[in-house]
Parts: structure tokens; sequence; C-alpha cells
């Protein structure tokens, strides 16, 4: 074989590109893997905040499946042949031990995502994958329906007899993420969904954000609602809740974050357009009556004291100036002096804590990208190109996301697997 040719050339150092590259190189192929930045998996090192949730321990495959919304399907094939309990096994095998937190989500016991990285590039090396770094590719040639080969900045020719694009979404892009991907797809004919940032953090219109910046909250019910007189894509009705997540969420300096924030960006998406509003409930495990007793008791207890002291064992520090603002109870008046209706207006604001949705950060700080490569563009059962007879398609690129817990690593875990496996032992 010539010194530039290549069984399989992989565009994109990511979590996709990296187990395809190392999986066609384990079964005999001379693979090449080109990579735009100086090291692989930039974006990776950052996922899980450093900590990288590898994927999730769900059993139920149909389980599994559903939280990838109608595109799920297309993943039965790929996460029969590589599942999550393969990937735990797979780093198991290559000595990275791994725990379960809530959520079933998966990290690496050392809690480094530099972990993860450092094991998949002594797998590309073990496979005999040579790697390409600082490789932007300039243009793909194409021939009679196939990719005759790879042109990139410096003039460099890569020719190969496969190729797989897995370069990955737009979001973070200080990673290098640009979307170049979907730009040389449309030039070969593919469709692509129109790429929109998705589990990306919510900004809120209301600027008494900013004083709670930096709060976390914990066992939490944020819920989001689109006001009276609006009519939803979604259809589900007027002044209705679209969507309600329970767990942790963080305050930031415009607004909201946090893993069910980011769950719950992808309905706001879909309804921008719309005046969409979230509710907090701080005290989810307590209905109305319940937290009204609560609060009479705490009440009873401190009766002599201020209103603005006597807030310390229901709330988070930070909170307490915030919610006695918004109450319009005068923080100097006492305990016993408080009107039902006063009480009620902080049981409301316990609640439902209302915020007015502005807008989403965008891509500059999303997860992953919703949109992508048309999914009936590409078989699943070996992540071929439909209409490119030499293409394959791993990872974000394809027009298939989740909702935060490990769910989209696993995304590329499978496809890239998948897409490794079936066709590059060209020996």
């Amino acid at each position: 074989m010539p010194k530039n040719k290549y069984n399989l050339a992989v565009i994109g150092g990511g979590p996709a590109g990296m187990m395809a590259a190392a999986r066609a190189g384990e079964l005999g192929s001379r693979v090449i893997l080109l990579e735009k930045n100086t090291q692989l998996g930039t974006k990776l090192l950052i996922t899980g905040k450093g900590r990288c949730n590898i994927t999730n321990a769900e059993e139920d495959l149909k389980k599994l499946i559903n939280v990838y919304g109608p595109n799920g399907k297309f993943l039965y094939s790929a996460l029969n042949k590589f599942s999550n309990q393969d990937v735990v096994n797979f780093f198991d095998k290559h000595g990275i031990e791994t725990k379960i937190e809530r959520g079933n989500r998966v990290f690496p016991t050392s809690d480094k995502a530099r972990d993860i990285v450092a094991c998949l590039n002594k797998y590309l090396t073990k496979s005999k994958v040579e790697i390409k770094f600082n490789s932007s590719v300039e243009k793909i040639i194409l021939k009679s329906d196939k990719i005759e080969k790879i042109i990139l900045q410096n003039g460099q020719e890569i020719i190969a007899d496969n190729y797989l694009i897995a370069t990955g979404g737009k979001s973070y892009p200080g990673t290098g993420a640009t979307g170049d991907g979907y730009k040389w797809l449309k030039q070969l004919s593919h469709t692509i969904i129109e790429p929109n940032p998705a589990l990306t953090p919510i900004i809120i219109k209301e600027t008494i954000v900013k004083q709670l910046e930096g709060l976390s909250l914990k066992n939490v019910e944020v819920s989001l609602w689109a006001p009276p007189n609006q009519s939803l894509r979604s259809g589900t009705g007027q002044g209705k809740k679209l969507a309600s997540e329970f767990g942790e969420a963080l305050f930031t300096g415009n607004g909201l974050s946090g893993p069910i924030i980011l769950d719950l960006s992808k309905k706001v998406t879909e309804n921008l357009d719309k005046k969409l509003q979230i509710k907090i409930d701080f005290k989810p495990a307590l209905d109305y009556p319940t937290l009204d007793k609560r609060i009479l008791r705490d009440f009873a207890e401190q009766k002599n004291k201020q209103f603005k002291n006597s807030l310390d064992k229901l709330l988070p520090k930070k909170l307490i100036p915030v919610i006695i603002e918004l109450s319009e109870i005068e923080p100097d008046k006492a305990i016993n002096e408080i009107t039902k209706d006063e009480r009620k207006k902080l049981l409301k604001l316990l609640k439902e804590f209302e915020l007015n949705i502005s807008g989403l950060v965008g891509f500059e700080k999303a997860i992953v990208t919703s949109g992508g490569v048309n999914l009936k563009e590409v078989d699943p059962k070996t992540m071929k190109s439909k209409i490119i007879d030499n293409l394959s398609l791993a990872g974000e690129i394809l027009d298939i996301d989740g909702p935060t817990g490990g769910y989209n690593l696993q995304v590329a875990w499978s496809t890239g697997y998948t897409a490794g496996d079936n066709h590059f032992n060209l020996k």
C-alpha cells in the first residue's frame, strides 16, 4: 500500500472519532486520524465539569432508547453492538475503574476526564493508528459518488479506501467545534437538520438573579410554563406546564444552569418564540398545606424574632434576602405580627418562584448540538452513508441527542465503535 494510502481516514479526534479509529485499527486496518487541535479529546476533557460522565447505567434498553426521543430507534443496532455496559467493560479492561452516581450516571472513580482521554490515546497507540494533529481539512474531493481524497489546509492530500466524518457539532466552539462537518456534508449532498444549541443554560429577564449568582440548589423541582393565551407547538394547551425536572440547579450571573436546567433547555428551544416562564419549587417534597404547617411551626418557635432572622432553617442563606424582598414583608417585622395573607405570599414564593425567560446562552456554553445529518441517510447497522459509498458518520454530527446523564457520550461510543467495527477490516 502506498505510504499516503489508508484503509480508513477519520476526521475528528473526539470520542466517536477516537473510538472508531482505534476499533478499525484493532481489526487490522491502516488508519489515520485527523485532528485540527494539538491534542485529542479537547471537549471530552471538560465534560461533566472535568469529571467525564462516560455513560448512563440504565439497564432497560427500551428506556435507554426512549430518552433520545423519536430518533432514538436509530440507535438499536449500535447499542446492541456496543451497549452502555460494554462501555463500562471497555474502560475496566483498559484499567479505568468506574462508579455509579445519582441518576445512574457513570464516572471514572478518579473523577478525572483526562484519565479517559489518556486511556483512549493508549488504545489508539495499541491499534497502530496514525494521528495527525493541527490538520484542518480544506476540502473533500468527490469522484463518481465516492470520496477520492481529502486535502488539508497545508495542501497535503490524504487518500483512503473509506472515510469517516466525526467532527461533532457546534457546541463549545472554544474547543475547536465550528460545525465544519455540516458544510462538507451539504456539499456531499447530505441533508442537514438545522443545528441548534442543546443542553444550554437559560437566560432570565429579572436582574434579581445576579444577587443569587453561585447559589446551588439541590432537590428542587423546576418547571417550564407558557402563560395563558399562547398557542404552543407542543400542543400541551394554553397556560400549561410544558415540562418539569427534579434535581440540581445553579444560579448564574444572568440566569440558570445545572443538570435539570440543561435538560429543560431543549423544550425552551422548541418554544423560544413564546413568552416562557420558569417556576422553581424549593420544597417539592412538601405540598402547600404541609409546607404551610411547617412555616407555622417555625414561626411559633420564633414568634419574637424579626422576619429577616426567621428563614435560616427553611432556605439557603443567599436566597433569604431575595425571598424577603419579593414577599414585600417588612424585614424587621416581628414574626407574631405577620398576617395570614403575608404568609400565603411567602408560601407561594417557596412553591412557585417565578422567573421569565429571555433566551438561551447558545452554542458557546451548550453541551451538545441538536440537529445534524438526517438519520434517513445513514445505515443504522453500519453508520455508512446511503449517499456516498465510502463514507461513514458517527457521533454528535448525527441528528440525535439526549438529556444530561451520560447519554450523549453513549451515542458517541456506540456509533463510533459500530463505524469502526463493521467495514474497515480491509487488510
